[in-house]
Order: C-alpha cells, then structure tokens, then sequence
C-alpha cells in the first residue's frame, strides 16, 4: 500500500493508503464517480476534515466524556460480535458434491416451462400492418429491415429481436400467437395494448430441466444460507447455555 502522504494534520499524516481505506467506503451509488479527479479531491477534502475535527475532539478531551466512551464500548461489542461470528461462520461450506445431491432430489425445482425466441415488428395501426407483411411476403424487404425501417419498439434496432422468452412474460395477444406460430412463420397482425404487431418465431424449446451448470450458483448460495443459519442457531443456543444467567 502506498504511504505517500497526501496531507498532515497536526502532526498526523494522512497518506494514500488511508485514503485508499477511506474510499472503500464510498457509497455504492457514487462509485462510478472515484474516476473523477475533482470528485477524488472533494473524499480527500472529506477526510481531512475528520481529521480536523477528531483532533479538536482531542483537545476538548471529549475522549473523557460518558457519552464517548457509551459509544466506545458500543462499537467495540459490534466489532468483537462481527468478528467471533465471522469466526464461527467460516467453516460452513458447500461442497460440489452436496450441490449435486441437492439438484439430482429436487429436478421439479429447475423445470423451465416451453419457451419462444422471436422478433416483433410494432406499429399504431393494423394498415400500416399489412402493408409491412406485404412487403416481407413479396421479398420487397427482410422483417429484420422493416423492424430497423418501422417498428416504434426499441428492439426495432436489434431487427426486431426479442430474445428468448417463456409464458406469462409477454402480455396474452402475443403471447398466444408467438407459441402458436411455425418457426421462421411471419404472423400478425396481432393487436395488443401497445399496438399492432408482426412476429416472427425463431426458435422454440420445450420444457425442460434447466443443466446443473445455469443453477449451480443459486443451489450453492441456497445451501450455505441453510448452513450458516444452523450454525448461526446451534452457536447461539450454545452461548446463551454458557453466558445467560438463569
């Protein structure tokens, strides 16, 4: 870690470790900005300040006061919880095995229902529709540059491509004529609430246990909460047994 010194205060140095700790803490919604030099300058400003007042705390011997050593032993209790929990905490694991187990008893659990991959051409008028599937049907132009050419919806940019999508995702119109259409099929006009519609299916997939491979993460997260939580449970009882008094 760099000690550069940024800054003294009192005959304390601030260097750039302390500052590195320091912008750690930086809120999550403001990290984007630690790129920004002017940014970085008014942490810096930020933390010499505290600096500046922890030394006029000293000289005012507020360290003496009740109220600061209330919050002292408060915060001391935190840190020693934290880390005696940490502590315990740290020998729950999950084991590949113990994810296979667990995905091997539980296949209804990783069951993806059918599912569609489609584009969409969207327009305000069922007219303007058929003019489009015309164009398509006779060879005039391909849906992906009608989409690009016509569609009102975003993905019109993307050649009207939705991606892959399931049922109860889309509103009931489009769902039910998307799943009903033929693959590489041109159907609509479909109206919806947003419009009318021209879709065209690229693919279609039954339902299906989703690999071990997609879920492993979320069954190993879901078996170590599980863990901590006994051991969290057993520690606790164990202690209370141990330090309560009855």
């Amino acid at each position: 870690m760099s000690q550069e010194v940024l800054a003294v205060v009192a005959g304390e140095e601030i260097t750039q470790a302390d500052f590195d700790v320091y912008l750690q803490a930086v809120p999550r919604e403001q990290q984007a900005y630690l790129s920004n030099p002017q940014f970085r300058e008014q942490c810096l400003e930020q933390l010499i300040s505290v600096y500046l007042f922890a030394k006029k705390g000293e000289d005012e011997k507020i360290e003496e006061s009740e109220e600061f050593k209330r919050i002292m032993a408060s915060a001391r209790r935190d840190v020693l919880a934290q880390l005696a929990m940490r502590e315990i905490l740290k020998d729950a694991t999950v084991s590949e095995e113990e994810i296979k187990a667990f995905y091997d008893a539980n296949q209804q659990q990783f069951k993806k229902g059918d599912t569609v991959s489609a584009k969409h051409i969207l327009v305000d008028s069922e007219e303007k529709c058929n003019e489009i599937l015309v164009s398509i049907t006779s060879g005039e132009k391909t849906f992906e540059d009608a989409a690009k050419e016509f569609s009102t919806c975003p993905s019109g940019q993307k050649g009207g491509d939705l991606g892959e999508f399931g049922k109860g995702q889309m509103v009931p119109e489009f769902e039910q004529a998307a799943f009903a259409a033929e693959i590489g099929q041109v159907v609509g006009p479909v109206k919806t609430q947003f419009g009318c519609h021209l879709i065209k299916v690229e693919a279609k997939k039954e339902a299906q246990v989703a690999p071990l491979e997609e879920v492993k993460e979320h069954i190993r997260r879901n078996l170590l909460q599980q863990k901590q939580n006994k051991v969290y449970g057993d520690a606790v009882s164990e202690l209370k047994a141990k330090y309560m008094e009855k």
